[in-house]
């Protein structure tokens, strides 16, 4: 097999983020804390990025139950912050025959618990966005943080015949004729896909975070800033957090990093909590939803460095959001109904239960008035981005 540093297809993850304790392969985006017997007691004080996006309050509405989150990255270790919300998945990387739950990289388990670890008893461990829902681990990459890119199309196909939700893409590269397809695929078949812009200076955003109809991930620091790691582009349509964020590890450990690939597992996260509290909303709605109710950063409206903003996870759970081809303020009263009447199950009152299933919303008409898709972002070339590399 020709070598995948050298091929043009091959994906590099965005972020390799070593398990706290490791003594090698230190990362220049990621610090080393030694392990102590406390480790569990003081992660969660650590994850500021929960306070930042006011995950408690959002957690009172939504906490993802019922909604599956691919994971296609280095594998999943079955850490005890996580473990219970892990399903059974699988290797699609050269000679892979496992269920996806191993991961000697981290960063695959370090994805997973932001989107869905559960922590421990006492408010202690590691905690993710949406722990309430479930990961299921693919194994697309090697230990050492490669992959190709069939193996990633691989895994999201495997994703779309589990009946996966959303899929968290914390890489990016090059494409292939099936990993196109792939992609296409998924976004056909209703799936919320969440993909990393990439980090700088591989530069411009990378693929599948090109695609049209894949939500691209930008990044922000503590203080809801644009990360200088965080690639811009037109393509970016969210933001959010992305310097220094603790995760889970393998081995029981815990992580740090910085780059887009975290942001990117938040954003993912987020988009699980909406498909659990709105399951009737298409795939479509759910990333309006965000970028609708994301908090602006810089110059007025979108731009390339943040988006549409710093995602707002109370906001995206409870706003009255107009569906897409409504959103101007200029939309009369009565054009039809919010996304937030027509996203619940029937019996929802709106006082945050959760409900299992997802329903496909074709194209929705209201009032004899067929709801137009209008295009999200700018896009840019359809030339094919660089391979990211460490």
């Amino acid at each position: 097999m020709t070598s995948i540093i050298t091929r043009a297809t091959a994906i590099a993850l965005i972020l390799q983020i070593p398990p706290i304790g490791l003594t090698s392969g230190i990362s220049p985006t990621s610090k080393q804390v030694a392990p102590t017997p406390v480790a569990a007691e003081r992660i969660r004080p650590d994850q500021w990025h929960l306070a930042f996006l006011k995950v408690a309050q959002a957690q009172e509405i939504s906490r993802g139950n019922g909604v599956v989150v691919a994971v296609p990255d280095t594998g999943v270790d079955p850490h005890p912050d996580l473990r219970n919300n892990l399903l059974l998945g699988i290797d699609t990387v050269a000679g892979g025959s496992g269920d996806g739950q191993n991961d000697s990289n981290s960063h695959g388990t370090s994805m997973a618990g932001l989107i869905a670890a559960h922590g421990k008893a006492g408010n202690t461990g590691a905690l993710g966005i949406a722990p309430g829902s479930k990961v299921l681990p693919i194994k697309s990459s090697t230990s050492d943080n490669f992959g190709e890119a069939d193996d990633l199309a691989a895994a999201i196909e495997f994703s779309i015949s589990s009946g996966a939700q959303v899929i968290n893409i914390s890489s990016g590269g090059a494409s292939t004729p099936r990993l196109v397809r792939a992609v296409e695929a998924a976004i056909a078949a209703n799936i919320v896909v969440v993909a990393a812009a990439g980090n700088s200076p591989h530069a411009p955003v990378s693929y599948p975070a090109s695609e049209e109809g894949v939500i691209t991930v930008g990044g922000v620091d503590r203080a809801g800033l644009h990360a200088a790691i965080s690639v811009t582009g037109p393509e970016v349509d969210v933001v959010a957090p992305a310097v220094d964020i603790y995760s889970t590890s393998y081995d029981g450990k815990y992580s740090k990093g910085t780059g887009t690939s975290s942001a990117t597992a938040i954003v993912a996260g987020a988009a699980a909590l909406i498909r659990s509290k709105y399951p009737y909303l298409p795939a479509r709605e759910v990333a309006h939803r965000l970028t609708a109710t994301a908090v602006d950063k810089g110059p007025p409206g979108r731009d390339d460095e943040y988006g549409y903003g710093v995602i707002d996870l109370v906001a995206a759970l409870t706003a009255d959001v107009p569906p897409l081809g409504f959103e101007s303020v200029s939309a009369p009263a009565g054009a039809g109904p919010s996304t937030t009447a027509a996203g619940r199950r029937p019996g929802d009152d709106g006082s945050g239960a959760t409900a299992r299933g997802l329903a496909t919303l074709g194209v929705i008409v209201a009032a004899g008035v067929a709801w137009a898709v209008v295009a999200r972002r700018r896009r840019r070339s359809d030339d094919p981005p660089p391979r990211i590399s460490r």
